[in-house]
């Protein structure tokens, strides 16, 4: 592997690793050149930053599975609204189907009797 200068800030600089076939970086940090607590306080407040989103990230995705679990509720609550509403609209049908069908054939009986006192009395 090229040795490639990964020192982004002041005191990291690469070390040749032992291996020159490994994937591995080492840096080596000049105490002297660098400021570290700078780094460090900086990395911490990043950390901290990081932490804060995660806990927004955490809180919506909380927040959207228990909405997620209210609407699958709310859907299967309408479900079964509709389920009773189709059993009444079925038995309803078949009783005004069946009422229908008396209405027709009292109907038709009753035509057939205006009809026959029609006949008997042309004949006279």
């Amino acid at each position: 592997m090229a040795n490639r200068s990964y020192g982004s800030r002041e005191g990291l600089t690469v070390r040749p690793s032992a291996s020159s076939s490994s994937n591995e970086i080492s840096l080596q940090i000049d105490p002297i050149n660098a400021d570290l607590d700078g780094h460090i306080l900086g990395l911490r407040g990043q950390v901290h930053k990081l932490r804060g989103v995660a806990q927004e990230i955490q809180s919506e995705a909380k927040y959207q599975n228990d909405f997620m679990s209210q609407l699958q509720m709310t859907l299967t609550k309408a479900q079964a609204g509709v389920m009773n509403n189709m059993r009444r609209m079925n038995k309803s049908i078949i009783q005004n189907g069946s009422n229908h069908l008396v209405h027709v054939v009292l109907f038709a009986l009753g035509c057939f009797f205006l009809v026959y006192l029609v006949s008997k009395f042309s004949r006279r």
